[in-house]
Parts: structure tokens; sequence; C-alpha cells
């Protein structure tokens, strides 16, 4: 379903990762990890468009990039397929939960605005934000803004949902109400790929835990063999830095 090949990014003389290849199945979880700097969030950023890679393609279905010689409309075809959720939730302030989902809808999938508010409502009910509508960003909690931030992704129905740690920017008390709606989503079969230093949590949602270090995905395999029986020293000396191995 996506195909991502030969993934290169530079900012000027600096290679923030190179030749990056990786596959995902339609309706698989995949969880990239790792230190910080080593590229997680520009990969992310790059499979959507927000960054722009220096080479390699992004295939989704029938949709592809040649990331050397971008086209404007494949590179809109591609954002048509992708859903993005930030890490510090990058809502409108001036619109309400309804419209920070509607919004999208409108403009991107050209529903009117009955269409377009009636849609929004039905995911606020879905992630059990239904009596929050009117509310605007500064009257909801961290962990209610992350929720309309996931429920604007998944308003737009995207093949694949692109999540940078969904929940790095959020108080304690609001991390598992985020990390139980993404497990909700899990359940439905959506694909996404994650970005996350929260390993228990990939340990439980992931079909696959991708290693990436020095821009480089290292090792890869499902949660019980990244976690229980890593091979890399590299993971090793990471795993056991933050007190899993």
């Amino acid at each position: 379903m996506i195909n991502i090949k030969k993934l290169t990014k530079r900012f000027g003389e600096n290679t923030i990762f190179s030749d990056l290849d990786l596959s995902i199945k339609q309706g698989e979880i995949v969880a990239i990890i790792g230190p910080s700097g080593t590229g997680k969030s520009t990969f992310l950023r790059c499979l959507n468009y927000l960054d722009s890679a220096n080479s390699g393609t992004i295939a989704i279905n029938d949709v592809e990039v040649d990331c050397q010689q971008p086209k404007k409309n494949d590179i809109l075809a591609l954002r048509r397929q992708t859903g993005f959720v930030f890490q510090n939730y990058a809502l409108f302030n001036h619109l309400t939960a309804l419209q920070n989902i509607s919004e999208g809808l409108r403009v991107v999938k050209g529903f009117n605005a009955a269409q377009a508010q009636q849609r929004a409502l039905n995911i606020l009910t879905d992630i059990g934000l239904a009596d929050k509508a009117n509310s605007y960003p500064a009257a909801l909690s961290g962990g209610q803004q992350q929720r309309v931030g996931i429920g604007r992704a998944m308003a737009l129905e995207a093949e694949l949902l692109l999540l940078d740690e969904p929940t790095s920017a959020l108080d304690p008390l609001w991390v598992n109400e985020v990390l139980n709606l993404i497990k909700q989503l899990a359940k439905q079969q959506q694909t996404m790929l994650i970005v996350t230093h929260e390993l228990q949590f990939a340990r439980e949602v992931a079909d696959r835990v991708i290693f990436m270090a020095d821009g480089q995905f290292v090792e890869q395999g499902p949660p019980q063999q990244i976690f229980n029986h890593p091979h890399d020293p590299r993971l090793k000396a990471f795993l056991a830095q933050i007190g899993i191995q």
C-alpha cells in the first residue's frame, strides 16, 4: 500500500537521513523510536510534504511522488491520502473544535458547509468530545486539543495517518486519553506510522517497531523482538539508557 524508496533529506551540507526504504501494508501500525535528533520527525514530515526530501520516491496506492522532480498535482494527491497529527496540536485558535474539523473537509474534500458540519459532529462524538463542539482551543485541555487534532486527521479518511510524537506536549494526566484514542483507531485497522517516545505504547499497539539512529533505520521487527531481543549495539544502548534492558 505504501512504498518509500531511497528517501534522502539534507539541510545544506548536513544529511538528516539517506536512502531510507519502507513498505507498510494496509492496516499495519508502525512505530518509529530512537534518540532525539536522528531525523524521525523530519522523515514523517517528508511523507506528507510538510518538508520536501531531496531525492527518493513516495508512493501511496496509485499516487507516486518523485522527490527530485515533484509535481504539484502529485503532492496534492499525496496529501489527500495522508492525515497528519502534530505534537503541538496545531489547531486554529480562532475556530471552535467543530470548525477545526470541518474546515479541512470543506477545503480538502470539497464538502459543503452542512455536510462538513455533520461529518465533524460525528467525529467529535466518536472521540468523546461532542459536548465540546463549540469550545475554542483555549478552553480545552491539552488532551482534548490533541484528540481534536486526531479527529481532524480522521475526518479526512486518509489512507495513512502520520502521528508525530502525539503525546510529547501533554501533561502526564492527559497522555492516556490520547493513547486510548489511538488504540481505538488501531482496532479499526487504520494504517498508522507513529513517531513516539512512549515505548510501552509502541510495544502494545504497533505491529512493527523501527529503531532509527544516525539517520538510518538500524533495526526493525515485531515489538517483542525489538524490546526483548535487540541485536544492534545502538538499540541495546538506547534501551539500557531508558531502563528497558
